[in-house]
């Protein structure tokens, strides 16, 4: 059960609600993450940037972004991330289904660029940031370059607010991501 008020457009604070409502505009709905996050308007705006900044200028491709983030959330064990992107994964990136799965299992994705990507961001997150020359060499035979290198601390950076919140809010998984759900 969740310990944090899910907080809706009409009793967040001010300066949540804009956030809220522009994602029921786009999504449909209010997604749970978003309503534990506006608790603290400030926590809420800087995921939504940070999300917002990496989708538009990280440098990866969508397929890449979510198998960046889903690895991410599978280092953290974070139940609600791994179902709500392998949801985003499926049905808006078109990341294979098979990579999804392969990622959720701890499996070796079958493209080795891919895999590349997956291993340095979940070295990043084992190690605090000290990932190994051999695994950055890795990453870095694969075409990925210093943009990419920043563009995974800042997922690693922007997947901590929300891994963590939700490990911390025990934040219910959202019904539409419900076919997604992972346990650790």
């Amino acid at each position: 059960m969740s310990t944090f008020e899910l907080k809706t457009i009409d009793n967040a604070d001010v300066e949540a609600r804009p956030i809220l409502k522009s994602a029921k505009d786009n999504m449909g709905m209010v997604p749970n993450l978003f309503a534990v996050m506006a608790n603290n308007p400030s926590l809420l705006k800087a995921y939504t940037s940070a999300d917002e900044s990496f989708r538009q200028d990280s440098g990866f491709s969508p397929v890449e972004q979510e198998v960046l983030l889903l690895s991410i959330a599978v280092e953290n064990g974070c139940t609600y991330c791994v179902a709500a992107h392998s949801f985003i994964a499926d049905n808006q990136s078109n990341v294979p289904e098979e990579f999804t799965n392969a990622i959720r299992k701890g499996k070796t994705i079958p493209d080795t660029k891919l895999e590349a990507l997956s291993q340095y961001a979940k070295a990043v997150v084992k190690t605090r940031g000290y990932p190994s020359d051999e695994v950055t060499q890795a990453f870095r035979d694969q075409g990925y370059t210093n943009r990419h290198i920043a563009g995974v601390v800042t997922a690693v950076g922007m997947k901590t607010f929300s891994n963590y919140i939700n490990h911390i809010a025990n934040t219910p998984l959202d019904q539409a991501f419900e076919s997604r759900k992972w346990d650790k």
